[in-house]
């Protein structure tokens, strides 16, 4: 058995997931953060016009910070544990908090207090160019990890770094030809079909561009362009999406904010979406069932290097409930529920209709007012707890395209005159959704995210949209 084969089998194995809440160590965390910026105006500076120009909370963008060795018995009573595997310039102790989405710490001889912090941006050179910065990065372009110092200031240094699937501490140089095996990889993601007259083509070829690629450059580089274009699509469609990046681009930024992509899937391809997945490295975190009210269950995965988390929708029945569906393919069955009629009108998440949503972590009151400024509404909260508050803008309407309708209408599963309804008024399609999570909280919560699916049903908008008309 080669070594994806038993990666993707050690990705099936079922596990346990209740994730704890970490307020301990987020405060930890907030309290160093806080004295670190005090004493570094550029880092003060740039947190106000994170939260004032972005909607976004400095916290979140934190890759790591820099403590002294004399912290590490407080911190680990707080939940951080250390990570031997993890690759360091000068050998310094990595401590993680293994189920919880914190910042990272590493153990340096300093004097108490952060003596570095490090920002995460998607690309350093754009916030060197937005911030007129007078340095010059470590590390190569699209190498594993790019670093430079931004502000030093009272024995604190300010950096940004950037990772390209790579947990690690040290830039290493690209080997040769690896420059253009990355280039093209990316190349092929950004630019592979996704309109067939067959869903299942579809799936083939994109199967067949993933092999190419796992030729050029290994699963985890993979699986970090592959999102880069998912995301790219996404936004193409979404002006929310294009709003919210603009945003953050002005501040050198990009999407380093992301938290989760969902795809929604047909029963027919859900299968095939999660062995793609696993092809890239994913692993399965928990499943949602749902049951009968709601009639849909989702695959949580993370890929363990790069860090990305995927929510897979799909329609389900009762009575599989206590199936692993994730692995099983599911038959055919006569009626769709929310996820399935989405697909019915728009086509695969994984294909042309492009993921259902992006959810980034934000400040989540102050993004919902700046948003409203920029014309775009938000839905109301369908989780709003002390861990973890979530809300999705007005979702973009796409147009609907006749024959998807007229499939829909000759199998019985619309009325022609809904079907008229959606090519003449097309349908939701897409939506940002704005995010906070408090405690390090690391899953989600399976109560509100029913009532946001149902919420997004296109017939029960389809009927408000005919009512407010």
């Amino acid at each position: 058995m080669d070594q994806l084969s038993k990666r993707a089998l050690r990705a099936t194995a079922p596990k346990c997931f209740d994730w704890p809440l970490a307020f301990a160590a987020e405060h930890l965390l907030r309290h160093r953060i806080e004295w670190f910026l005090e004493r570094n105006s550029f880092a003060r500076e740039l947190a106000r016009r994170m939260r004032d120009e972005t909607g976004t909370d400095f916290f979140e963008w934190v890759d790591h910070l820099v403590v002294s060795p004399d912290e590490e018995t407080e911190l680990s009573a707080a939940g951080f544990a250390r990570d031997s595997k993890c690759e360091t310039a000068g050998r310094e102790t990595v401590l993680e908090h293994p189920r919880a989405t914190l910042p990272r710490v590493l153990l340096r001889k300093a004097r108490r207090g952060p003596s570095v912090l490090a920002v995460k941006p998607e690309f350093v050179a754009d916030l060197i160019a937005r911030h007129d910065l007078r340095a010059e990065p470590e590390g190569e372009p699209r190498s594993r990890y790019r670093r430079v110092v931004v502000a030093q200031e009272n024995g604190t240094e300010l950096q940004a770094v950037e990772r390209r699937a790579y947990r690690g501490f040290v830039s290493a140089r690209l080997k040769r030809g690896e420059l253009e095996a990355i280039i093209k990889a990316r190349e092929l993601f950004a630019t592979r079909p996704r309109h067939f007259a067959k869903d299942s083509e579809g799936f083939v070829a994109a199967n067949r561009i993933l092999n190419r690629a796992l030729m050029l450059v290994d699963c985890d580089v993979a699986c970090h362009l592959f999102f880069e274009a998912e995301r790219a699509y996404w936004e193409s469609r979404n002006r929310a999406a294009r709003i919210q990046k603009f945003r953050q681009d002005a501040l050198g930024l990009g999407w380093g904010n992301h938290d989760h992509h969902t795809f929604r899937c047909s029963r027919e391809h859900f299968a095939d979406l999660i062995k793609f997945l696993l092809k890239l490295g994913f692993q399965r975190r928990e499943r949602f069932y749902a049951g009968a009210e709601a009639g849909w269950g989702a695959q949580v995965l993370e890929q363990p290097v790069t860090g990305i988390v995927v929510f897979a929708d799909v329609d389900l029945t009762p009575e599989e409930t206590e199936l692993d569906f994730s692995i099983r393919r599911l038959p055919r069955i006569k009626s769709l529920g929310t996820v399935g009629f989405w697909v019915g009108l728009h086509g695969e998440s994984f294909l042309d209709a492009g993921m259902h949503h992006l959810e980034a972590r934000f400040d989540f009151a102050s993004l919902r007012a700046q948003l409203q400024q920029e014309g775009v509404n938000t839905m109301k909260p369908f989780s709003d707890f002390a861990f973890l508050r979530q809300a999705f803008t007005e979702g973009e309407r796409w147009p609907v395209n006749r024959e998807r309708v007229e499939r829909l209408v000759s199998a019985g599963l619309l009325t022609h005159e809904q079907g008229e309804q959606f090519v003449r008024d097309g349908a939701i399609g897409s939506h940002l959704e704005n995010l906070q999570r408090h405690g390090g909280f690391k899953g989600f919560n399976q109560q509100a995210v029913s009532a946001i699916i149902s919420a997004t049903d296109p017939r029960k908008q389809a009927a408000n949209h005919a009512k407010a008309a």
